[in-house]
Formats: structure tokens, sequence, C-alpha cells
């Protein structure tokens, strides 16, 4: 008997103690219309299952693990028996049970949904057409979100296999895999349908027109419908509702109270008293605790990939930096300890304490001592020293705390939300992402002009230098790539980048220290069309619904 949408029902159902989870109040959907406030309180148990928990689980924390994890922005410093090391590495099981938690989380939402726009009237008060609406866009944005992990890529086939649409209640409404296709149009309805009934602007730890037309813009860039992506883009922006954070809060961000930030349009709000103390272990199990030891909080194993810090590190005055805290080595009298690193070739950080001597630069290696050298580069002074008669680049800086060899580069957009150290809110639309889509798409329909336009308005809210046309873009990069980059500066650590890569028909290049490239096949390299790009369909699903095909 197959079982699985018996267990979802049943999850949408729960009491409202175990699906609390402030700000979002939840009902048992029987109790759906019995008092006032019945449809606010089952749609916040929606809210509640999409968002998760301060122990690290449910949809929001284990969708930010899946698309992080396996991108080029980070750096595991050792290994782990948690699933987590399957998805960072690209050998991914069908046993995960952080996989089967995104898995079962998404539908026991879309289930309540489901529920609520069915037991619901239109057209009867804004207040309730409003709340409808929510309903639509949370399922869109949970289809939407898991047609990514477990559907190829868009591009690569509408007729691919994506996942279940399951648009009722009904525990004998139990379907098999649609196609991509068909969720992606899906999707779409659903999102211009919230877009009709929303008309209240709340706040932004709930949905609105504008967080539905954000989406939307994401969802037509994803298909390749550049005007579309453009048309919603622009509604957001012209919307009046949201301003970009000036580059002296931009390093600040994720520490704001929410609703308190002028550029997000939509998250999952979090709160210190509710959401952070659930596992006895406060912030111990949380997203940021792997990315960060903050106040004695924290593993701090996860850490900028030298990849990220590349990139990031060509503009030194870049705002968005601040997001990244190397944890560096004091001497005895409390000062920074000046040295040099490099990557050698095989993918393992070298540090050299230096010592300075009539001006001049020096390590010890091997019993010698080397010179580092410098030349001009444009204005930019470059650091080398010669090894074997070629040079060696590396960057001259100060020695850092390490973890089995690997520098900790401390990650800090998932953390100190409030000053709370691991509180976070889960950021699904902010209006710089606007910018970048309308970037993305102009970049797409070969329209320099206003692609830089809007490139630019990012980068000179970072504080970094705006690109006049190609010839100031950095060598070897056209106008998609620095759209790419751009995208892949603004948006680290927020959910995106593996997506960004692979819809986009892009190599993943993870050339660089971590232990995703111990054992003895590593991923060097992940092709958008590796079968690994997709997660397996959890195996606890297929046991439950024989009839589930599983992904190759």
């Amino acid at each position: 008997m197959k079982k699985i949408l018996y267990i979802i029902l049943a999850a949408a159902s729960i009491t409202s103690c175990e699906l609390d989870r402030f700000p979002y109040d939840s009902v048992a959907s029987d109790e759906l219309f019995e008092g006032e406030g019945g449809l606010e309180a089952a749609t916040g148990g929606s809210y509640s299952l999409l968002k998760g928990n301060g122990d690290g689980g449910g949809f929001a924390p284990q969708l930010h693990r899946i698309a992080e994890f396996s991108s080029d922005n980070v750096s595991l410093s050792g290994t782990t028996t948690d699933a987590l090391f399957y998805t960072y590495n690209y050998n991914n099981i069908t046993t995960s049970g952080r996989i089967n938690d995104l898995w079962s989380s998404a539908y026991k939402a879309i289930v309540g949904c489901n529920k609520v726009i069915e037991l619901s009237t239109e057209g009867e008060a804004a207040e309730s057409d409003q709340l409808i609406g929510e309903n639509y866009y949370l399922r869109a944005y949970a289809f939407f979100e898991l047609v990514n992990v477990f559907g190829k890529p868009y591009y690569q086939g509408a007729s691919n296999l994506g996942v279940p649409l399951k648009l009722t209640s009904d525990i004998t409404d139990i379907p098999d895999r649609n196609t991509v296709g068909e969720v992606y149009n899906q999707v779409v309805e659903d999102l211009l349908k919230a877009e009709s009934l929303m008309s209240i602007n709340k706040t932004n730890a709930y949905a609105t027109k504008e967080a539905a037309q954000a989406l939307l813009s994401r969802v037509y860039l994803y298909m390749g419908e550049n005007d579309k992506s453009i048309k919603y883009a622009d509604k957001v922006i012209n919307s009046g509702r949201f301003s970009l954070l000036p580059t002296t809060e931009l390093g600040k961000y994720f520490q704001k109270t929410p609703e308190d930030n002028t550029e997000t349009i939509f998250c999952f709000r979090f709160v210190e008293e509710a959401d952070y103390n659930n596992s006895g272990a406060p912030g111990w199990y949380t997203v940021g605790s792997l990315y960060a030891n903050i106040q004695g909080t924290g593993w701090g194993e996860m850490y900028a990939s030298k990849s990220y810090l590349n990139l990031i590190n060509e503009n030194p005055e870049d705002a968005r930096k601040e997001f990244i805290d190397p944890q560096y080595e004091l001497d005895d009298d409390g000062n920074k300890i000046p040295a040099v690193y490099w990557v050698n070739d095989n993918y393992t950080y070298q540090f050299r304490r230096t010592t300075e001597d009539n001006g001049k630069i020096y390590f010890t290696q091997d019993e010698s001592k080397v010179e580092v050298m410098t030349e001009d580069n444009g204005g930019e002074t470059l650091y080398y020293f010669n090894n074997a008669g070629t040079k060696t680049y590396v960057t001259y800086d100060f020695d850092m705390f390490k973890r089995n060899g690997f520098p900790k580069f401390y990650i800090l957009k998932a953390s100190l939300q409030e000053n709370v150290p691991h509180l976070w809110s889960p950021v699904v639309s902010r209006l710089a992402e606007m910018y970048l889509n309308k970037a993305e798409a102009y970049a797409e329909m070969g329209d320099e002009t206003n692609a830089l336009a809007n490139v630019n308005i990012i980068r000179e809210r970072a504080g970094v230098p705006t690109y006049d046309d190609a010839t100031d873009f950095p060598v070897g990069k056209d106008l998609i790539d620095v759209v790419s980059d751009e995208r892949r500066l603004e948006f680290a650590y927020e959910g995106h980048r593996k997506f960004d890569v692979f819809r986009n028909a892009e190599t993943l290049d993870r050339r660089y220290p971590g232990t995703h490239l111990s054992g003895s096949n590593p991923y060097y390299e992940v092709l958008p069309t590796d079968n690994r790009v997709i997660e397996y369909i959890p195996q606890n699903q297929i046991n439950t619904q024989p009839t589930l095909i599983q992904n190759d």
C-alpha cells in the first residue's frame, strides 16, 4: 500500500504545539474555520514547515546545504559521517537523511497549502485573498526548489523527470514524477495566481505580491524567458517598497533584524526565543555553526574556498569581504604575524611566516632563506618567489589558525542576526537579485549596455570599480562571465551558486583545497550534464511509493 501521502497529510495536520515556530502560528487543518484567525494560523503552519527549525532541520536549512555545500564557494576541512559530506563531494547517496528531510518537509507544506486553497473562497475579503495567495506562493516556492534539486536544469529538456505535482490534500491522490516542464508551468501558474490575490503590504517575513513577482523573475530567468524575467524584476524595483542597503551597511546585511532590512523582499523569519534552543545546545546545530565558531559557539569547519577568495580579492575594497572573517594567529604582543601563502600543485595550502630585512621580505623554506619579490600589475602589487626557475605567486598577508592544514576563513552570512551567534533568517529574495536577474537576461539577449547598467548598480554599491564596456573586463572574461561572477560575489552562501552554474551549462571547477578532493576518484570538475548534478530521490520515499522513478 502506498503510504507516502498518508504520512505527508498526517504531518500537515499535527498539533499546534508541534508546528509552532514563532512568528508563524498554526493549527490542525480540521480546525481551519472553527475560530477567528484560523486561516491565518493554518497558513502559518506551512511557513513553519518550510522554514525548518533552530536545530538546522527542515526545508530551508537543508536546501541551503544542498545548494551551497556542492558549490565552488566552500571548502570542508575534514571528513564527517554526516550525510552532507556526500552532497559536498558529489558521491550522493540514496539514504541521506538530510535529502529525505528536504523532500518530506516540502511535501508536508505543499499538502498544507493545498488544504487551505481547497477550503477557502476567493473574493470574500482582501485579507483572506492575501492568505490564499500566500499559500499559492509557498506551494510554488516548494515545487520550484524541489525541481531544482531533483530534476535536471530546464535548458537540458522540459521532458526530463522532475518531481510529483501533488495538488490536492486527498490521501488517495498519489502522483508519480511529473516532467521538469510540467513542474515549471505549475510554478508559474501558482505565482501568477498569488500575484493576483495578494494586495496587503505585510513585512518581509511573509509572502507578498512583490515576493511572487521576484520569484517569477527568477523562474523565468531559469527558463530562458528573458523578457519576462526583466518585466517581473522591474515590477519589484518600481514598486518602491525596497531599497538597496548602502555600502556601509552591506557587510552587516544578515545581522539586521529582518523586518528592518529595506532590501529583503521575503525571508523565513527565525527568532531567538523559539528557534535557537531546540536541542539544548543553542546554535550548535544551525547552518551557521559549520561555517564559524562565534562567541564560543559553532564547529567552524567549512570555510570560504580559495576559488571564491581569489575572486573577491580582485578588489580589496569590496564591501562583501566583510562576510568572510579570517582567523589570524597573534604573537605574544597581540599582533598579527606577517606571512605569505599559496596553493601548490597538489591543491594544498602552504603558509610561511615572513621577516623583513633592509626593506625586503623573506621566508625560510628547507632551511634556506627565500626572498619574496614584487612586480607591478597595472597599479596592483603582485608578490612571488622564484621556485626552480619559475615564479610562484603568493598572497602576502598574515598567518592564520588552521584545521587539518586548512586556514579558517569563517563565513558569516548565516550568523549573528541581532548579535546572536548563529541566528539566521534565510533570505529567499532580495532587491539585489532583481538587478542581477535583469543583467543576466540582458546579457543573454546580447544587450551589453543594459546588462552593464544593472551590474554596475551592484558593483557601485559594493564599492568596486564599474564597467564602462568590454575593455574593462578582466582578461579572458566576456559579458556573460562578468554577470556570472557578480552573481557569485553577491549571492555566495545564499543558496544560488550551484543552480546558477549548472542552469547556465557551466562546468563547476573545484580545483582548490578541500576534502572534496580526498579519496580515489575526486571530482575536480563537475559537468552540467553529470548525473550527480541532481540528488537521488530519497530511498525512503521510493520504499513507500515504488512507482517513483529513481534518478540515474
